[in-house]
């Protein structure tokens, strides 16, 4: 079989991995997804520090090759401060449509030692799927907890992880 007649078997599909954490601290507020949470900690970022909507971010980013999340609102810009990450999240996703690409699923986990997310995660999900046009079906929203262990554990920090499938 040609190099040739493989490519043009083989589904143009591209998976891509993005990873966020910030610290917690008070007097910040957090928000999860575009969804405002109420607890005594919020992340701290150049932004709003959006932890889910920035890992999302780098994910299709990777997967569409148009580097990250950093190098497109760079933290040392002052128009991004204290920016929604929803508009972040859309104008990325914006030039990957550009380039050709679609969404076919997302599938996103937040870790938190507190508060627990479980009853805000359809909240989340939403959020995210009405960012990105999406059908709530493609979005799945995991939640975590730290066990008490590493900065996560000890409520230092939160993290969240999100993998892409993108189609051209």
């Amino acid at each position: 079989m040609t190099t040739q007649s493989l490519k043009e078997q083989t589904p143009d599909l591209r998976v891509g991995y993005g990873q966020d954490c910030h610290r917690l601290q008070a007097e910040y507020p957090l928000i999860l997804g575009g969804v405002r949470i109420d607890f005594e900690l919020g992340l701290v970022g150049h932004s709003d520090a959006d932890v889910l909507l920035h890992a999302i971010t780098d994910a299709l980013l990777g997967a569409a090759g148009l580097g990250d999340i950093g190098e497109m609102f760079p933290n040392t810009d002052p128009q991004w401060k204290g920016a929604d990450s929803r508009k972040l999240l859309q104008t990325a996703f914006a030039e990957v449509q550009q380039a050709g690409w679609q969404i076919l699923n997302l599938d996103c986990t937040i870790s938190a030692e507190r508060p627990k997310l479980a009853s805000y995660k359809p909240q989340i999900r939403k959020s995210v799927a009405e960012t990105l046009q999406l059908d709530e079906q493609q979005v799945n929203i995991k939640a975590k907890t730290g066990e008490r262990v590493g900065p996560v554990g000890r409520q230092e920090a939160m993290t969240a992880d999100a993998v892409v499938l993108l189609r051209r």
